[in-house]
């Protein structure tokens, strides 16, 4: 018959890495997802979002070419009176003037250039920002994004 035999020293040392491990379990599972990393939002601080202007381009079995632009990303999600500088970046097409509708809000994103277009909205609801040149699928569009107020 085998016995297997420890000593106290041995078994306070695995005690001892246990309770650690157990702790360090536990601050994972009960702290480390309560911060959400992607929109964090600071009381009276203006948020900063990115926009780019996207063009898709393919060649059709026939040789005709066919684009559309869009924006990126095509939907952001703001608070009800939250200050918001969205930021757009004129990557592809020349230029691309827009509005947002049930707004005075206008401008034009030139490639490029970066356009800054402050915003704060009182009213909840959804907002498009539509690019004028590519309002539709015959303008090779649409170049529509959505902006939505809670």
């Amino acid at each position: 018959m085998k016995f297997l035999v420890f000593k106290k020293e041995t078994l306070l040392f695995f005690l001892a890495v246990g309770i650690v491990l157990a702790s360090i379990s536990a601050w994972f599972m009960l702290k480390a997802g309560n911060t959400t990393v992607f929109n964090q939002h600071q009381e009276g601080k203006i948020r900063q979002i990115h926009m780019v202007t996207g063009e898709f381009k393919t060649t059709m079995k026939d040789g005709k070419e066919i684009e559309a632009y869009r924006w990126d990303p095509g939907t952001i999600v703001l608070k009800k009176g939250e200050k918001v500088n969205l930021i757009i970046s004129g990557i592809n097409g020349t230029e691309h003037p827009f509005y947002i509708e049930g707004t005075t809000i206008k401008g034009t994103v030139k490639k490029g250039q970066d356009t800054l277009v402050p915003l704060q909205f009182q009213k909840e609801g959804t907002y498009r920002l539509i690019c004028e040149v590519h309002p539709d699928r015959a303008h090779n569009g649409p170049m529509i994004a959505y902006i939505v107020v809670n």
